[in-house]
């Protein structure tokens, strides 16, 4: 089992910045890929931005240039850098990691999400 507990969210004004963080516990040796998803009301979640075992990323087109992924494994720890923020990017934010099993089956973790709320 994975453990995931983001934090890092809050209200900021447009054009503003925030780090969430997201520590991972349990069992982590075989994770292929984290990631960053966002749900905002009345919307499907999404696909922020993805890192996989061998550090390539991946983002939505709507954050490229604006946010970086990135993660310590020394510290169990995934990082989504949010710059130049905007009123359309509030949303509940939500760590993901993944791994596949026997028979390729994958087996998806979620962490509890952190509300992120941009200001106009």
């Amino acid at each position: 089992q994975v453990q995931l507990v983001e934090s890092g969210g809050g209200l900021v004004q447009a054009g503003g910045s925030l780090r969430l963080s997201c520590v991972s516990s349990g069992v982590l040796f075989n994770i292929n890929a984290m990631g960053w998803y966002r749900q905002a009301p009345g919307k499907e979640r999404e696909l922020v931005a993805r890192i996989n075992n061998v550090g390539s990323t991946t983002y939505a087109d709507s954050v490229k240039g604006r946010f970086t992924i990135s993660r310590d494994y020394a510290k169990n720890t995934l990082y989504l850098q949010m710059n130049s923020l905007k009123p359309e990017d509030t949303a509940v934010y939500y760590c993901h990691a993944y791994r596949i099993g026997l028979g390729a089956r994958q087996y998806d973790y979620w962490g509890q999400g952190t509300q992120v709320t941009v200001s106009s």
